[in-house]
Order: structure tokens, then C-alpha cells, then sequence
């Protein structure tokens, strides 16, 4: 293996460098030699000394710091994946979580929940609101349609809502998770700070959150079995599962599965209902 091949960090860089658009940065065409920008106009965007990056280029600038790759990714105009590996090539590691605000769903993820007509889908933010659903979870839950975007939290739906606790039989256990798995969801998307006046707002109007919230609990459960009574169909069993959404951290789809036969029998009614 040569030299050249040992520097993967070094080649990353300047690969990602002569890529850049100087015209669109600002920087003039006269005297460019070669495509991108420069070195020292990428040690310039970055605010750190041109040597020191022409070294880290040629492989004996020593390691970066986070703070310093940070600032390479924005002056380099990385995406969210380049980042990352950048981080890998540099600390064999990856970068920081950073809050990522951005809850829209694409038009291909929405078809993607509507293709399953007897299965209750829908996709949640790292705040647990709910951003985008199919029919089947409208009949079986609730009609999302129908609440201002405001109500469409399942936190603030379950700690408010009396009826939650008559058609959840096990409401006590299944809160509990329920509050651990938003405390992993909010430290995963580093959404603490996003997520404050929602958490004083559910510890104002429930005891029982904010007994479960100061408790410091955490879980990560990404699968389970939901029990649901419905009124004249009994209790409906749904085995869940949650994905992650690629390219949206903070986004979360989760799958209810009817568990047996009855089950899907009973969704099925539901679903020929108008």
C-alpha cells in the first residue's frame, strides 16, 4: 500500500475540497488552475492557518480536533453522511448529536404508510408528535386529521386524555416505557432543550408523569405488544415495531401489526367503517 493510500483522511479532504464551486462561494475564476477552491480558502472558511491545513491534506497535520471538524464540515459544505464520515476517517468515531429540526415527510414515505391498508402506521418526531399517519391508524386511534397539529402528541394525548385509560388495560406499565423510551428518543436526537416546555407542560397537568419523568429512566424498546380496547370489538393486540426514518434522525416510524387472526379480522371492520 502506498503513502498516498495510508492518507485517507488527507485524500477525503482535498477529494471534497476540488469538488466545491468556486464561482458559487464568491471566489473569483482568474488564475484557477485546478477545480474547487484553494487550500488556503478552505483554511480561511474553517479559521485555521493554511499550513496547518496543507499538512492535515498531506497527512501530517496530527489529529482534529471536534471543534475543528466541525468547522472543516460547514467550510466543505459536507452533508449530514459526508460529516459522519469525516469524524470516522479523523477519530474513528462519530461526530456529536445535533438537533435536527426538520419533521417533513416525503411524499414516497407517505405512500409507503398508505400501501399498508390493515396496518396501523404513522410517523413521530423525537418529541413524539405526530407528523404523518395512514388510514388504518385514523380508525384505530384516533383521526390525526381531525386535532390541530398542537394535539397530535401522543405524550400529551395520553396524559390528558381520561378515555387512554380505559382503553389501555395496562396504562400504568405501558406509561412508564413510554416515558423512558421519550428520555432515550430525546437524548438519541440531542432534543433536550426542544423538548422543555413540553416536558413542563406534561408535568403541570399529570402527577403521574412527573413522578415517571424525575425518575430518570430510560429504555430503548423498539418492539413490543400493544394491547387496545375498542368499544363492541374487546381488546385488539398490535406487535409494534419502530424505524428509523435514513437521512431524519429525528423522525421515527412505527408499524402496529394485528397480532393474530382476530385481530386482523377486527381492523378489518374497522376499515369498513365510513
Amino acid at each position: 500500500m502506498t503513502q498516498q493510500d495510508d492518507n485517507v483522511l488527507g485524500n477525503y479532504l482535498r477529494e471534497r475540497r476540488q469538488r466545491l464551486d468556486a464561482a458559487k462561494l464568491g471566489y473569483t475564476l482568474l488564475r484557477r488552475r485546478t477545480p474547487g477552491l484553494r487550500r488556503e480558502e478552505v483554511a480561511v472558511r474553517a479559521c485555521v492557518s493554511t499550513t496547518w491545513y496543507t499538512w492535515l491534506e498531506q497527512g501530517r497535520g496530527g489529529a482534529p480536533s471536534e471543534e475543528v471538524l466541525e468547522r472543516l464540515a460547514r467550510a466543505l459544505e459536507l452533508s449530514a453522511a459526508e460529516r459522519d464520515h469525516l469524524f470516522l476517517l479523523a477519530q474513528n468515531r462519530l461526530p456529536g448529536v445535533t438537533w435536527q429540526a426538520g419533521v417533513d415527510v416525503s411524499p414516497s414515505l407517505q405512500r409507503v404508510l398508505d400501501s399498508m391498508e390493515n396496518t396501523p402506521a404513522l410517523v413521530k418526531t423525537a418529541e413524539w408528535q405526530v407528523v404523518a399517519w395512514n388510514r388504518a391508524a385514523t380508525k384505530v386511534f384516533v383521526d390525526y386529521a381531525e386535532l390541530p397539529p398542537a394535539q397530535r402528541n401522543i405524550l400529551l394525548m395520553m396524559f390528558r386524555n381520561e378515555e387512554m385509560k380505559k382503553r389501555l388495560p395496562d396504562w400504568h406499565k405501558v406509561t412508564r416505557g413510554m416515558v423512558a423510551n421519550f428520555r432515550a428518543d430525546v437524548a438519541r436526537t440531542g432534543a433536550s432543550e426542544h423538548v422543555r416546555a413540553l416536558v413542563d407542560e406534561l408535568c403541570e397537568m399529570s402527577d403521574t408523569f412527573r413522578q415517571l419523568w424525575q425518575s430518570q429512566e430510560v429504555s430503548q424498546h423498539g418492539e413490543g405488544i400493544k394491547q387496545l380496547w375498542l368499544p363492541d370489538e374487546g381488546v385488539l393486540e398490535l406487535e409494534y415495531s419502530t424505524f428509523a426514518v435514513e437521512g431524519k434522525p429525528g423522525l421515527s416510524l412505527v408499524v402496529f401489526n394485528p397480532r393474530q387472526q382476530h385481530d386482523r379480522d377486527c381492523v378489518a371492520r374497522l376499515m369498513a367503517r365510513p
